[in-house]
Formats: C-alpha cells, sequence, structure tokens
C-alpha cells in the first residue's frame, strides 16, 4: 500500500504542475529585436554594430554554455567537479597561442608589439586584490560574465550585485591613480618572453596549464564527482 502510494505521488505533483508558456514567441521576437537594433546601430557606426552582434552572440554563448569563472574555482571545493575548471585552462591554452602569434607577428615586423602597455607590475597588491576579488564574486554568485548573464536570465539576487558591481568599479577607477601610485608602481613588470625568450615562455606556460589540466582531472576523479 505505501508503494502505491509513493509511485502515486509523482504522478497527481506532475499532474498538478502547470504546463509551461512557450517561449519561441518571445525568442523569435528577441531574434528580430537585436537584428533591427543591430541595422540600426550599423547606421550610426559599423563598428558599434559589430560590437552589439558579438556582445549579443557571446551572451547566449555564456548562457548556453554556464560558463563562469566563479564556478570554475569553487566548483572543486563544493561538488568536486572541475569541468567548469578543466574549460577555463583550455581557453588560457588557446589564448596564449593565439595572442602569442599576433605578438610574435608584430614583433618580427618590426612593428610596436601590441598590449606591451597594459604589462601590469606584481606586487602584493596583485595578490590581495585577486582575494578580495576572489571573496566577493563567490559571495555574489559570479564573476563580471556570470553577473551579466545571470542578470538577463532575470536573477534579482544578481541584478543587485550588479548594481554594486558598477557602484565598486566606479569608486575603484575614481581612486586607481592613487593606489598606482604608492602600491602597484612598487611591483616590478614580468614580460615572459624577455626572459625565456618567445617559445620558451609559451612553452613553460603550456607546460603549467597542462599539469593544472591532469590535477584538476585527477582531482575530480579522487572526489568521485558525476560528470
Amino acid at each position: 500500500m505505501a508503494e502505491q502510494t509513493k509511485a502515486a505521488s509523482p504522478r497527481r505533483s506532475s499532474a498538478n504542475r502547470k504546463p509551461k508558456k512557450n517561449q519561441i514567441p518571445y525568442g523569435v521576437l528577441t531574434v528580430v529585436l537585436v537584428a533591427l537594433v543591430g541595422l540600426w546601430l550599423n547606421t550610426k557606426s559599423p563598428t558599434i554594430a559589430f560590437f552589439w552582434l558579438t556582445g549579443n552572440a557571446f551572451g547566449v554563448i555564456l548562457q548556453k554554455g554556464r560558463f563562469c569563472f566563479t564556478a570554475s574555482m569553487r566548483d572543486p571545493y563544493l561538488t568536486g567537479g572541475t569541468s567548469l575548471t578543466r574549460a577555463v585552462i583550455v581557453a588560457l591554452a588557446v589564448t596564449t597561442i593565439g595572442f602569442t602569434a599576433i605578438k610574435y607577428g608584430y614583433m618580427s615586423a618590426g612593428l610596436p608589439i601590441p598590449g606591451m602597455s597594459y604589462v601590469a607590475p606584481i606586487s602584493l597588491a596583485t595578490v590581495l586584490g585577486g582575494i578580495i576579488f576572489g571573496i566577493g564574486m563567490v559571495i555574489a554568485g559570479g564573476c563580471a560574465s556570470g553577473t551579466l548573464m545571470r542578470v538577463g536570465e532575470g536573477f534579482i539576487m544578481n541584478t543587485i550585485a550588479f548594481f554594486f558591481f558598477m557602484m565598486g568599479s566606479l569608486w575603484g577607477a575614481h581612486d586607481f591613480g592613487w593606489w598606482m601610485e604608492n602600491f602597484i608602481s612598487k611591483g616590478p613588470k614580468v614580460f615572459l618572453p624577455d626572459l625565456f625568450g618567445w617559445f620558451g615562455a609559451v612553452a613553460l606556460q603550456m607546460i603549467v596549464l597542462v599539469a593544472l589540466y591532469i590535477f584538476a582531472e585527477k582531482y575530480e576523479q579522487k572526489r568521485g564527482a558525476s560528470h
């Protein structure tokens, strides 16, 4: 008798569940709206229109892939899963090769290497800033990209986090000059190709990334997390 009651319970709960609304019309309307806005922006600036379309495409990829830097660092501790962690490592490997090819091409042609002005000093401020940001994004439930994605999905908590993310960014931008002068600039600038050569720098970084990937895979197997 008890088994029959348990068997009937899921049927009653599924029967009482309200049918989901058809989301296809909303999706079609959204695609049309994005296309129309893109065409309008193209009349103002093709570059802005390009950013609009690629930004929307990137958002769809983030939402469908559930890609989030916070989850990649948090999931190994909470669930033992490292699929997102390994995805981030693969992304870093691909960008390492791609950006190295671009920079090396500029250098071989005798042109200024793009991005050299963004080689920031490494100091204690870097470590402390990373720790503070890491704590904040775990509490907020997402990094910048994850927060934006969930705001688009309608999550109220992430909308609140996004508001304070903007406030913190504005405050940080306002005081950045003082932090740069008194703390950040005190550290040395490290550009790996200057230390190990272009091939050596890429090889070193790839070795580190491969080692991290293997460690993440072994860690997931040890924790027994489901894929």
